[in-house]
């Protein structure tokens, strides 16, 4: 048995999710045959980048983002449309919302989370159009036809107690305060860090610590425990997302 330790900034942390995300193997085989549909959010956006091998502006992938409340720089104004891919070509003109009607057994669904609780295995996600937004329309397709849903999410995300009662309290709070966003605990594979590095090296990771300064805010550092070759691995997976930029405004 061999150990060590790594820190990752959420802009690591993503880049490293999504490289886990493209090499599943019910990814590969919907990229060879089957609809994968990559709905809009920070991580996916590089996941986007995985699976087409093209660059885009990460910025333009988002819909509802946090942001400082006060002195953040503008973000690209423009966005791009969601990449949905049949048997790994993009499908041009279909939305995630279009693409989930036609989701089948075998297909993917990828659907990021703004809260999660890693030990109950649990994700949120902020909802802030009163039809329920991309998740409130895609759900159904994906429970009702067994759909592989995938919630690639960074560790910078959790957040203390259980989901269910928090959505309780958030969604019964709308009557007093309606310019608060709702909330949704989805369902499906959560894939974090931890996950992320045991798909790309079969290593065992434990979050140990968590923030840092000067571009570490949010960071996680990460126990790092296998065998040999699979700590060098990780080691060496780790040091191919060191420098990942995060999203910025201009």
């Amino acid at each position: 048995m061999s150990a060590t330790a790594i820190h990752l900034t959420v802009a690591e942390g993503k880049r490293l999710i999504a490289k886990a995300v493209a090499a599943l193997p019910e990814v590969r085989s919907a990229l060879s045959s089957g609809l994968i549909v990559v709905c809009k959010g920070s991580t996916n956006a590089y996941i986007v980048e995985e699976l087409t091998g093209r660059t885009i502006d990460k910025a333009t992938y988002l819909t509802g983002n946090t942001q400082p409340a006060r002195g953040a720089r503008p973000l690209t104004k423009e966005r791009i449309p969601e990449l949905v891919l049949r048997d790994g070509t993009p499908v041009e003109g279909l939305t995630a919302v279009e693409a989930a009607a036609e989701l089948k057994r075998g297909d993917v669904l990828m659907k990021g989370a703004n809260a999660l609780s890693p030990d109950r295995r649990m994700a949120g996600v902020l909802v802030g159009d009163p039809t329920g937004g991309t998740v409130g329309k895609t759900a159904g397709h994906v429970i009702g036809k067994g759909v592989a849903q995938l919630i690639p999410v960074g560790l910078e995300k959790t957040v203390a107690g259980n989901l269910w009662e928090t959505a309780a309290r958030v969604n019964c709070a709308i009557a007093t305060a309606g310019h608060i966003p709702r909330m949704w605990v989805s369902q499906g594979r959560i894939i974090t860090e931890v996950e992320a590095l045991s798909i790309l090296t079969g290593a065992c990771a434990t979050p140990m610590a968590a923030g840092g300064i000067n571009g570490a805010e949010g960071a996680v550092w990460l126990l790092i425990e296998g065998s040999e070759e699979q700590v060098a691995r990780a080691l060496t997976v780790a040091d191919g997302v060191y420098g990942e930029p995060p999203i910025a405004g201009a």
